[in-house]
């Protein structure tokens, strides 16, 4: 396919800077791509649109305070770093712009700089030295990475809003936005409807949001990026599945991760690893019934992913409906329920 057919209705005035509150009375655009019919309804009638006994899987990853300003030695200039994968011995793959060669020195922080050690067309890695271990010391000192479409810098509270509830393992470099909906009061609510939950884990890299390039979309590569997938997870949903219960994905990492490891009947097996898995219309997905998801920037395997879900036309016409009910888009924006 051609990566012209994924220029969907936008307009930039809908980007939302900031989340709703209470987080649950997000706008919920409701697709049913059998009848090509949609609802409008909120985040928080979500109980009332599930059925008990259906599982909602959700990613647990935790979003690194990834992003640091330093000064490059000897001439002072200003970068920005984003570390995107710890790789061990306090070396760590990381995105920066400009000129760098092995060796070239970052001050990051009072006693704390990074070295080049790698850079390259592919990635570039540098070995940190701080007072502290690194993952403690970006906790202390880091900032949330904020898409660069928001435009505006990070505060303290973005610490919390752009964390899911579901947050255990830290490693990501950007949050599985569509779980920023819930509340305690939303699960409750699911709770007490019958509709069950699980975790797995993707950890948001570079893969996500690195962009296409070629006019061909087959021709994209994704980077890779870690999921861990328990026994609890798959207990859950071969216990739904003989129930004849739907798999409710919160996301689309949640979608790449299932579907990495889904076997031809619907089941799935515990896992540890990477996954290059890139979904595009024509997918045949294994494992996912219905897929709970933000609205998503045009040209990005994101917006593949809930094409090859939704069907290409019905999902622009969503959009179109969206941008004319003036919904919020992106990461902190409202979301859309394809069943």
């Amino acid at each position: 396919m051609q990566l012209s057919e994924f220029d969907f209705p936008f307009d930039p005035s809908l980007i939302a800077a900031y989340p709703c509150f209470p987080r649950d009375q997000a706008k919920l655009l409701v697709l049913h791509p059998l009848d090509r019919s949609l609802a409008h309804r909120h985040i928080g009638e979500l109980d009332k649109l599930l059925q008990a006994g259906d599982l909602v899987v959700v990613n647990d990853t935790k979003v690194l305070a990834a992003r640091v300003t330093g000064r490059k030695r000897p001439s002072g200039t200003e970068v920005e770093i984003l570390f995107v994968k710890d790789l061990g011995d306090e070396i760590w793959e990381v995105l920066i712009k400009g000129t760098f060669r092995p060796g070239h020195i970052i001050e990051i922080g009072a006693e704390a700089f990074a070295v080049v050690v790698e850079r390259g067309a592919s990635r570039t890695t540098v070995r940190v030295e701080s007072p502290t271990p690194f993952s403690k010391w970006l906790r202390q000192h880091g900032r949330m990475p904020l898409p660069p479409y928001l435009k505006r810098a990070p505060t303290d509270q973005d610490r919390e809003w752009y964390q899911t509830l579901f947050a255990q393992h830290e490693g990501a470099i950007a949050a599985p936005t569509a779980g920023l909906h819930f509340t305690p009061e939303l699960l409750a609510r699911l709770q007490q409807r019958g509709v069950c939950l699980t975790t797995v884990t993707l950890h948001v890299g570079v893969g996500t949001f690195k962009p296409v390039t070629v006019n061909q979309i087959e021709d994209h590569r994704m980077s890779a990026e870690w999921i861990e997938i328990g026994s609890e997870a798959d207990r859950a949903i071969e216990q739904a599945r003989a129930r004849r219960r739907r798999i409710i994905a919160v996301g689309t990492t949640v979608v790449r991760a299932l579907e990495t490891v889904g076997r031809s009947e619907g089941q799935i097996q515990p896992y540890r690893g990477e996954t290059e898995v890139f979904v595009t219309p024509g997918f045949q997905f294994k494992v996912v019934d219905a897929l709970l998801t933000n609205f998503h920037l045009p040209r990005t395997t994101l917006l593949m992913l809930v094409s090859a879900f939704a069907g290409t036309e019905f999902l622009r016409q969503a959009y179109r409906e969206a941008v004319r009910e003036r919904y919020r888009f992106y990461s902190y924006g409202d979301a859309m329920l394809i069943l």
